[in-house]
């Protein structure tokens, strides 16, 4: 029996590690092919593609990206195509979070957070748009703190971005239904990767997991689950829309 996503291409973005790895990991398994995208530490990313490749199903290459410069991503999507033949999927993984007090943000921190956030995704999305077929994906990440009642006042980037992300995968939604090619969001709650744990003390860690339900951090295989679902033909009438994975997480 054929898998899923037998013959499709898929573009990871930030799949070196954590929630990216998890995500290239369940669609090759699913049959697809990956691409293991990264920024900086070709081993880590060529750790990844060599357990992909050892399973069997999909296979993984790795692809050098800076993906918050659209010439990267340019090149990604053409060395994409050019190495594995086509392209399907996209899912704009890699993002990056610095904790600051509004008084501290500097005009640099706000254009490195727009930049990797908010522009590389899109234009990414928009450098893949003339490769992607009927049927095709793209799929965006934000957070559920973008609907949260209360927000920390050192969020202020990470979360403007995230808001940007919404709107842009709202509007693309309905430029790219024509040709039946599908554009969602998944916005996590609090998972358990160094780039949550980073600058957290245990006793804050604590805290957050009391919030949720099930007294625990999401996983990123949880996140990869959902994200293999909008990947997948059962998925085709989700559309435009913003999936809050965070097991039940309410501030």
């Amino acid at each position: 029996m054929s898998l899923p996503l037998s013959g499709k291409v898929a573009i990871v973005t930030g799949s070196s590690r954590s929630i990216g790895a998890a995500i290239a990991t369940k669609l090759a398994s699913q049959g697809a092919n990956v691409v293991i995208n990264y920024r900086s530490g070709s081993s880590a990313a060529q750790g990844v593609a060599d357990a992909i490749n050892t399973e069997g199903a999909g296979k993984a290459i790795i692809v050098q990206a800076d993906v918050s410069t659209v010439v990267d991503n340019q090149r990604l999507v053409q060395e994409t195509v050019r190495q594995l033949g086509r392209l399907d999927i996209v899912v704009l993984n890699a993002g990056i979070m610095d904790m600051k007090s509004p008084a501290d943000v500097t005009e640099a921190d706000f254009d490195r957070h727009y930049n990797t956030n908010v522009k590389g995704p899109l234009f990414l999305a928009q450098a893949a748009a003339p490769h992607l077929p009927a049927g095709g994906r793209v799929i965006f990440f934000s957070t559920s703190l973008s609907s949260a009642s209360s927000v920390a006042p050192n969020y202020l980037l990470y979360v403007s971005t995230k808001g940007a992300i919404e709107q842009i995968s709202r509007t693309l939604a309905k430029e790219f239904g024509p040709r039946n090619i599908t554009v969602n969001t998944v916005a996590p709650g609090p998972i358990d990767t160094d780039m949550f744990r980073n600058d957290k003390t245990e006793q804050q860690i604590n805290f957050i997991s009391a919030l949720h339900p099930q007294k625990r951090l999401g996983k990123p295989e949880e996140i990869a689950n959902v994200v293999a679902f909008l990947t997948s033909p059962e998925a085709s009438w989700v559309n435009g829309q913003t999936l809050r994975v965070n097991g039940g997480f309410v501030v």
